[in-house]
């Protein structure tokens, strides 16, 4: 054991420790000001450096190197909720001795007096800082930045889209200055910008390792009509609406929700790997591949309309398996209709399978197959000659196309019509819609078509007209309408006939005009090609030459008469007998009637 050893002071005043004095030779002034030194020398209103020696709730307990220490509400310092013993905080002085002798600073107050240097040195350091969210305003929130109230954008809080602005209230994150207005003072802030710095170099290191085919979990990060943004992971990609299923899907919010978090495949990128190309519906297997491989053409399949278009519809089979019926398929008419008029979206419909290509991955259908096609048994059904009732579809120029039934349709040729009306257009004897009465005259079953006529449900008139209009019968018509090759003139009976200019001469030598009634003889008539020929002069005309030929035969028989008389002698005058005057009145009477 060591033996400690008391060696006494040398130059100890025992003298003045009897008297009590205990100072040696400094005197109690000294001291005091020796004392006063040593301690920090501090001005009100200065703002100084500070330990924090104490923390509770309420407060906070800071020794500036000062006589006695300082108090400062806890509260100060909610900008920083990590605060703690030791830490050393900024304090401003607002008095160095109360009337309790207590030394006053404030926290709060020494981040103003310099929180415009803070701030100004932050964005001109890339510094990040510190701030307390305070509340929200108008697009964005409030922050507590060195006791500067600084604007933080909506769009700068995250680098995804926040749809909760309230959770962020009473929260202290870290910061980059952005934005400083030295004229209004105004201070622009983003959390945003730190993530960003974080995700680059994550961004950097996804990029470097993706793959084609690679398959990684995302997080549905936004959702638009045209597709989903998925979250890599700081990398974003698209999966377009076409890649979500192999079904068809009117809106991805269908397939997916937001902040889901699920596997996608990498489909494409370009060069730059800026663009990135997801798929979902790739990660199964093809619904084709999995089709019955019992199913072939003739096939009888239950489906729904998906999708309507003007010359078909498409029907899902299974999901990602779909065949199109085309309008021709959808019935046995071969009038040019709308799909629409067949079926709409959702139906569900029975077909039947026309086409199946599996390896191109295509199928048609059709609903017409499973009614019986109405030309199978057509002589028996509308044999020639037979009777019907058929629906007026469509003119031309030539004829009209009628419909009997769904599937069966027939041509009435413009001279069918009417036994005895010239018709122009069929517009002038029936209109699209009515219904119409027909016969059959023929049968083209290979060109699906029938012809028709109409004017054979009645007897030919003709045959009663040759009767009626023998030639040279004269007979009352009107003038309905005049052309340059000549008139038309209804005649009666329903009939019409034909003069020539010519023939529509008076006798005063004046031209006949329209709707005027007058007497025609018939100068020729066609059965066959249903055609009289009149004239109107030709009556005037025929009784002048009768008129003329009795005057010329009168005269040939009064010429030898005369001669006989002047040769033979005169004979004895005789009176004239009764029977004279009779056979001369007869003789006048004949030649009145040639």
């Amino acid at each position: 054991m060591t033996e400690l050893k008391n060696s006494p002071i040398e130059d100890f005043d025992w003298n003045a420790f009897e008297k009590g004095e205990t100072f040696g030779e400094k005197s109690r002034e000294e001291l005091i000001k020796t004392y006063d030194e040593s301690l920090n020398t501090v001005k009100d209103k200065d703002v100084i450096e500070g330990t924090i020696i104490a923390l509770n709730k309420r407060e906070a307990v800071v020794n500036i190197g000062y006589k006695s220490d300082g108090i400062i509400p806890v509260n100060e310092f909610r900008y920083n909720p990590e605060i703690k013993v030791g830490d050393v905080v900024e304090v401003f002085i607002e008095n160095q001795e109360d009337k309790k002798g207590q030394l006053i600073l404030s926290h709060k107050k020494a981040r103003a007096s310099r929180s415009w240097d803070r701030v100004n040195e932050a964005l001109e350091n890339d510094e990040i800082i510190k701030g307390y969210i305070k509340c929200r305003t108008k697009g964005g929130m409030i922050v507590d930045v060195f006791g500067i109230e600084a604007f933080l954008p909506g769009s700068q809080i995250d680098v995804k889209p926040i749809r909760d602005y309230d959770i962020f209230v009473g929260k202290t994150m870290e910061f980059k200055v952005v934005k400083i207005n030295q004229e209004f003072k105004n201070v622009v802030v983003s959390h945003k910008a730190l993530i960003e710095a974080e995700l680059e170099q994550q961004k950097r290191d996804i990029i470097s390792k993706l793959e084609k085919g690679q398959v990684l979990e995302g997080t549905v990060k936004n959702i638009t009509s045209y597709g989903v943004f998925i979250d890599l992971g700081g990398v974003d990609g698209l999966i377009h609406i076409t890649d979500l299923s192999w079904g068809r899907v009117n809106h991805p919010e269908e397939v997916v929700t937001l902040d889901e978090k699920i596997n996608v495949v990498i489909l494409d990128f370009d060069d730059e790997k800026k663009r990135i190309a997801l798929g979902l519906k790739q990660l199964q297997p093809h619904p084709w591949d999995a089709l019955n491989a019992d199913l072939k053409v003739g096939d009888k399949v239950q489906g729904k309309v998906v999708v309507m278009t003007d010359y078909g519809a498409f029907i899902e089979i299974a999901p990602g398996v779909e065949g199109l019926i085309h309008v021709s398929e959808m019935s046995w008419s071969q009038h040019l209709r709308s799909a629409q008029d067949f079926m709409k979206v959702g139906d569900e419909i029975e077909a039947a399978v026309l086409t199946l290509d599996r390896d191109e991955r295509k199928m048609s259908l059709g609903i017409k197959q499973l009614k019986n096609d109405p030309w199978e048994n057509i002589e028996e059904k509308y044999p020639v000659g037979s009777q019907h009732t058929a629906k007026v579809r469509n003119f031309t120029n030539f004829g009209v196309f009628v419909e009997i039934e769904e599937g069966v349709d027939g041509l009435i040729h413009i001279s069918d019509l009417s036994w005895t009306k010239k018709i122009k257009h069929p517009s002038e004897f029936t209109q699209i819609g009515s219904d119409i009465q027909v016969q059959v005259l023929e049968i083209d079953k290979e060109n699906r078509r029938l012809s028709l006529g109409h004017k054979q449900l009645e007897e030919n008139p003709w045959d009663v007209f040759e009767t009626v209009f023998t030639l040279g019968s004269i007979h009352e018509g009107t003038i309905v309408e005049l052309i340059d090759k000549g008139a038309v003139i209804a005649l009666p009976y329903g009939v019409e006939g034909f003069a020539t200019p010519k023939h529509l001469v008076k006798e005063d030598g004046t031209n006949a005009v329209v709707e005027e009634k007058l007497n025609f003889k018939v100068i020729e008539f066609n059965k066959e090609s249903k055609r009289i020929i009149l004239s109107h002069s030709r009556i005037f005309e025929d009784e002048a030459k009768a008129t003329e030929k009795a005057e010329a035969k009168k005269a040939t028989k009064r010429a030898p008469k005369k001669a006989a008389e002047e040769a033979a002698p005169a004979p004895a005058i005789e009176k004239t007998t009764l029977g004279d005057l009779e056979e001369l009145a007869a003789l006048k009477e004949k030649l009145a009637g040639k």
